[in-house]
């Protein structure tokens, strides 16, 4: 009978060991994973960023094209009224 006992507690102390181990293991894995979905995700912040900035820079470029475009077209306005008193001068004097 004493040498069922002594297996029975030597097969728990086994299984507790085993069952020890199996849980480090496990917990080295999940850290492991964590790191990996935790470089990801900066990752992809970056790229998101990287992404930002370049918006932001084809907007103040084309900023700057409507701007320059606004100058231009408030010139050829001018222009064309000018025109219009000309054009407006010889029909008067061909009436």
């Amino acid at each position: 009978m004493e040498l069922n006992i002594i297996v029975g507690i030597i097969c728990t102390v086994g299984g507790f060991v085993v069952s020890y181990l199996a849980f480090r293991r496990n917990k080295n894995k999940d850290y492991a994973e964590e790191g990996k979905q935790s470089g990801q995700v900066l990752s992809e912040l970056g790229y998101i960023k990287a992404n930002t900035e370049d918006i932001k820079t084809e907007q103040r470029e084309q900023r700057k094209i409507n701007s320059e475009f606004y100058s231009r077209l408030a010139t050829v306005e001018t222009s064309t009224v000018q025109a219009h008193k000309r054009i407006d001068t010889v029909e008067g004097r061909i009436n």
